[in-house]
């Protein structure tokens, strides 16, 4: 992956592990928000904020989707990652003053620029003020936060996917779904040791027991409609028989072999916008072409790690209320996609 110390890039980046061999991921450094009155000093304009992302991630996959449903297209600028990793996530382009360097901009470009002297690691999303040129933040659960709510003057006001009465249960099943879905595939995939990679796998598995059990009484994760929670839960989803169930090691079962996750998983990809959110061809070319790095710079502290064994190989509007099915149905669309 790489880091940048001190602003300079480096291509050695240790994997963050607890001692017993855990992957722990670390905490996100640019913390402040966008606000409708910009009492936060960051106020919601239109044309103001850059969103720097990549296909591949479902962590910046969260914020493209936030953004297509809420209408911001026009509103928020977005970059996309287009090229093989280099020094972290690349582009044929940059914004603004921010140029390619040697044929290619790259995200840790965008970090270097905010603070000169920074040290971590340069992830996506990034959300970027154009007018104070610095980066507002790189969380992607505050990002998509704030294109919820704060730019409602520039999108569709009448889609609300973190409404107040439910707030409390999306928390809940939010916090459920990251411990162990989420960021449960990646502990499975960059654990360092035999024992945290079981310890991940029984969790994910678990959970996605759970989860097909609760798709099996209702059709969205919290109440009657769309939410927030469904929308976290969804890039993972998409993403895990192309990735996680080879690349990470998640194999016990598809999402295929999940009748009620797999259902909701393409009741989803058929909502309005969402499918143009997606791109199968480049997130899994991209995905496919840093494996290698990827897995390297791990195997130091996981080669020795040995899989599980497998045991099987009309569309809603966001945020509207829908009522519950007496069963999950799902009727295929015209261009059948296969995850």
């Amino acid at each position: 992956m790489g880091m940048l110390v001190k602003g300079t890039w480096f291509d050695d980046d240790p994997l963050p592990a607890d001692g017993a061999g855990r992957f722990v991921r670390p905490d996100s450094i640019f913390r402040d928000w966008v606000t409708r009155d910009g009492s936060s000093g960051f106020k919601a304009e239109a044309g103001r904020y850059q969103l720097v992302t990549a296909p591949s991630c479902p962590w910046a996959h969260r914020t493209v989707l936030m953004r297509k449903l809420k209408g911001l297209d026009g509103a928020i600028a977005l970059l996309e990652s287009d090229l093989p990793k280099g020094e972290g996530w690349a582009y044929s382009q940059g914004f603004d003053d921010l140029a390619p360097k040697g044929g290619a901009f790259h995200v840790h470009q965008v970090y270097s620029a905010a603070r000169p002297d920074y040290t971590g690691r340069a992830t996506v999303p990034v959300l970027w003020d154009r007018q104070s040129k610095t980066i507002v933040n790189n969380e992607s659960s505050e990002i998509i936060r704030m294109l919820n709510a704060q730019f409602d003057a520039f999108g569709d006001a009448g889609i609300d996917l973190y409404p107040a009465e439910l707030r409390a249960d999306i928390d809940e099943i939010n916090a459920f779904v990251y411990a162990t879905v989420n960021n449960g595939v990646y502990r499975c995939g960059l654990a360092k040791s035999q024992a945290a990679y079981e310890e991940s796998f029984e969790k994910l598995f678990a959970a996605l027991d759970e989860l097909e059990a609760r798709l099996g009484r209702q059709r969205w994760l919290v109440g009657d409609r769309f939410s927030e929670a469904d929308l976290r839960l969804f890039p993972t989803l998409l993403r895990f028989d192309t990735v996680y169930y080879g690349l990470f090691k998640c194999n016990r079962r598809r999402l295929v072999d999940y009748p009620n996750l797999w259902n909701y998983t393409r009741e989803i990809f058929q909502m309005p916008g969402v499918a143009e959110t997606v791109d199968f061809r480049s997130s899994w070319a991209i995905t496919a072409g840093c494996a290698t790095s990827t897995t390297a710079s791990c195997r130091s502290g996981r080669s020795s790690i040995s899989p599980r064994r497998t045991t099987a190989p009309g569309s809603p509007r966001p945020g509207s209320a829908i009522p519950r099915p007496s069963r999950r149905r799902f009727a295929p669309p015209q261009d059948d996609v296969s995850f």
